[in-house]
């Protein structure tokens, strides 16, 4: 750990500290310095699978199903795109 010498919203920290039911202000600093990172990976997960998602070739994977499956896995996809 280091040692930093901060300025810091009062209001903003005593209601942080309130809802966080941390103790001490460095318990609620430290608190919030691990939230942001957690959300901030989540946010760039999200961002990887949305990337994924909009290079997904979904015509392509029923074709590999089909083929993988014989004639039941075009009644399959017809059902599918039905429905």
């Amino acid at each position: 750990m280091s040692a930093t010498q901060i300025d810091i919203d009062d209001d903003a920290l005593a209601e942080a500290m309130r809802l966080s039911g941390a103790k001490t202000k460095k318990e609620m600093v430290n608190i919030a310095l691990r939230e942001y990172a957690e959300r901030r990976a989540r946010t760039e997960a999200r961002l990887r699978h949305l990337e994924q998602a909009r290079q997904w070739d979904e015509e392509g994977f029923w074709l590999r199903h089909a083929a993988e499956k014989g004639a039941a896995g075009d009644s399959a996809r017809t059902e599918q795109g039905a429905a």
